[in-house]
């Protein structure tokens, strides 16, 4: 009798282990599913958007580096393009002032054959054309008022037949390549008698610009010859 109870309560405590354990093995219904998944969305999404700002952060920075960038290169591009070549005009300058000087020294000369002084216009108009082509243009002057921009005042007359610091001589040519003076021009200016005037202090201005442009040529040459 004893051995029937108790092989009536091992079958009975099996029976309870299995209903236990199909029980554990029933699927999550889907409610309870997407919760569990919302949940586990809400635990990770403080770190999820704090690394897309990041991220976010990084692009932009990289965006506006690289768009800089692009800006630089064209912007040298065009230096190149425009003055690449600005050492070079500017060391034929002398070749435009000697011509120009032969013409001046033939019209006062007598001796001087017309043959000769129509070659040296053809030449110097010739090789004008060629520098104008490059955007080299001459700086106006003479009758001008005095721009220390463009302009180097070598000396100062007084004159009260004319307004003062008008440019009354014109000592030599001052050029322009495209919108950047190449060399001012050197002149002599007008004042009013018993009048002072601010033409030195301007002048020493455009000196200084002159010689701040003939170091910036000579970097550039040394750089491309480096």
């Amino acid at each position: 009798m004893k051995i029937k109870l108790k092989k009536d309560k091992t079958r009975h405590d099996s029976h309870v282990k299995e209903v236990a354990e199909e029980k554990d093995k029933k699927p999550v219904s889907g409610e309870t599913a997407e919760s569990i998944l919302e949940a586990g969305l809400e635990a990770i999404k403080p770190d999820f958007e704090k690394e897309l700002a990041e991220q976010k952060d990084k692009y932009f920075r990289l965006y506006a580096e690289f768009e800089n960038y692009k800006k630089r290169i064209i912007k040298d591009k065009e230096e190149i393009a425009n003055y690449g070549n600005e050492s070079l005009i500017y060391d034929l300058l002398p070749v435009v002032d000697n011509l120009e000087m032969a013409l001046k020294h033939s019209a006062d000369n007598a001796e001087a054959g017309e043959g000769f002084v129509q070659g040296v216009e053809i030449t110097l108009k010739e090789f004008m054309k060629v520098l104008g082509r490059f955007g080299v243009v001459p700086i106006e002057a003479q009758g001008k008022h005095f721009d220390p921009s463009v302009h180097h005042a070598m000396s100062i007359a007084e004159k009260d037949d004319v307004e003062a610091n008008t440019i009354i001589e014109e000592l030599r040519k001052g050029y322009m390549l495209k919108d950047k003076v190449l060399r001012p021009s050197l002149v002599t200016v007008s004042k009013k008698k018993n009048e002072g005037g601010n033409v030195n202090e301007e002048s020493s201005k455009t000196e200084k610009s002159e010689n701040e442009n003939k170091i910036n040529l000579n970097n550039e040459e040394e750089i491309q010859n480096g």
